[in-house]
């Protein structure tokens, strides 16, 4: 069993230096000018491109661009300026309730810790891990979205399915100061090569060190 996390953590760390070299300007492609519009855009990336939500969030954070604002939008105006993200009226609920419990509790501005942001409506570890490593440079956790969940276990890394504990194999086997750009390099190469439905075996970098190649 030390001998296979080991290995595993040896290829994990290899896999690592490859994508940072093949991804090296990799970034948050969500739009964003405060802490407060990052917590929002996530929140709207759920089961939507980030493509899509940068098209809404001009005109959204035109219309609200802070917490306060948010906390007191008319919610039909919110779904409307965020329907074609899909899952709008649940998506508008949580956005304006995460914002009037900012306002209430912490001024308008977003908690830097995880059991905080935690409390908000809408804010599961993914959207925590985002605010926390891209708004305030803090890597509390792996990022784990439906790329990193894929790859991950292609790539031999974990076993599991659910994201909780993903990340808890993902935390073991990578340096903290990486734990948010593997996430981000990783979805770039889910994107580009290891995409869900057809995965370009035969011109990936990743190839000798994946399991799932081989077969």
């Amino acid at each position: 069993m030390l001998r296979k996390q080991a290995s595993q953590k040896q290829r994990a760390i290899e896999i690592l230096l490859r994508l940072k070299r093949s991804y090296p300007d990799a970034t948050c492609t969500l739009n964003y000018n405060t802490p407060v519009q990052l917590m929002v855009a996530t929140i709207l990336s759920a089961q939507c491109t980030d493509d899509r939500v940068n098209k809404v969030t001009p005109e959204l954070f035109r219309r609200f661009p802070d917490a306060i604002s948010l906390g007191n939008a008319d919610i039909n105006e919110l779904e409307t300026l965020i329907r074609s993200t899909g899952f709008y009226r649940n998506k508008a609920k949580n956005i304006k309730a995460a914002c009037q419990l900012l306002t209430e509790k912490y001024n308008g501005d977003v908690p830097q810790r995880m059991e905080l942001l935690l409390e908000l409506p809408g804010v599961a570890r993914k959207t925590a891990n985002v605010v926390l490593a891209h708004a305030f440079g803090i890597n509390a956790g792996v990022t784990v979205d439906t790329h990193v969940k894929r790859l991950s276990n292609r790539l031999g890394l974990t076993e599991n399915s659910d994201p909780k504990k993903i990340e808890r194999d993902l935390m073991r086997l990578l340096p903290q100061a990486d734990w948010e750009n593997w996430s981000i390099r990783l979805i770039y190469h889910g994107r580009e090569v290891c995409t869900a439905r057809s995965p370009q075996c035969d011109r990936c970098f990743l190839a000798d060190l994946c399991p799932a190649a081989a077969n």
